[in-house]
C-alpha cells in the first residue's frame, strides 16, 4: 500500500515540481520547500517526517530525517528512506541564529530525494548553492580584499574589479550569491561605520 502512495507521489512531483527550482551552473535543482510542499500535497497526513539531532556543539550540528508513508493505526506505516545533514553555525549570518533549523530542512530534503522526490540530483538547491558558495576561492578571495579597503578609491576599484564575478555568480548560482551578499554587506555595514566609505 505506502509502495503504490509512494509511486503517486512521485508521478505528482515529476508533473508539478516545475517553478519550484533555481538554476545553479546551468542546472536546475529543486528548492527544499518545493519538495516539502509537492509531499505534502501528495501525500497528506499519510507522510510522517520525523528528524533527530545525531550531534550538537556550539559551532556545528548534524541531523537525520526518517521518512515513513501510511497509517500506524492502519498497520501499514512503513520506513521508506532516510537522510543526513550537516551546517557549521559560522557559514552565515542565518546559521548563527538558525542553524539548527536550517540543517533540519536539509535532512528533510535530502530524505524525500531519497524517496526519489528529486529531478536529477539528489541536493537540493539550497544545499547546492551553500556548498559552492563555501567552496568558491574567487569569493572568498574577492571579500578578504573587500575588508582590507582602506579608503573610497580603493572600495571602487573594488567594485569594478569585482563587478563580473558578481554578475556570473547572481547568473549561475542565485543563493550563493544570495551568500556572498550577506558577507558583503556586513564587510560594507563596517566600512561605513569605520567611515572609510560613506
Amino acid at each position: 500500500m505506502s509502495d503504490d502512495k509512494l509511486k503517486n507521489a512521485i508521478s505528482f512531483f515529476d508533473k508539478n515540481y516545475k517553478g519550484g527550482t533555481v538554476p545553479i551552473h546551468g542546472k536546475e535543482y529543486v528548492l527544499g520547500a518545493t519538495k516539502i510542499n509537492l509531499a505534502r500535497k501528495s501525500l497528506g497526513s499519510d507522510l510522517d517526517i520525523v528528524t533527530k539531532v545525531i550531534q550538537q556543539d556550539d559551532k556545528q550540528v548534524m541531523m537525520q530525517a526518517d521518512i515513513y508513508i501510511g497509517s500506524t493505526e492502519e498497520g501499514n506505516r512503513k520506513h521508506v528512506a532516510t537522510g543526513t545533514a550537516q551546517e557549521f553555525r559560522a557559514t552565515s549570518r542565518i546559521n548563527q541564529t538558525s542553524y539548527v533549523e536550517n540543517c533540519e530542512t536539509s535532512a528533510v530534503g535530502r530524505a524525500l530525494s531519497m524517496c526519489g522526490l528529486t529531478n536529477s540530483s539528489i541536493g537540493s538547491a539550497e544545499e547546492v548553492g551553500i556548498a559552492i558558495s563555501n567552496q568558491s576561492p574567487d569569493l572568498d578571495k574577492a571579500l578578504t580584499e573587500l575588508d582590507k579597503v582602506s579608503h573610497l578609491g580603493s572600495y571602487k576599484s573594488w567594485l569594478t574589479n569585482n563587478q563580473k564575478l558578481m554578475q556570473t555568480v547572481k547568473i549561475n548560482n542565485p543563493i550563493a550569491y544570495s551568500f556572498f551578499l550577506e558577507k558583503f554587506n556586513l564587510i560594507k555595514n563596517k566600512l561605513e561605520t569605520n567611515g572609510v566609505i560613506k
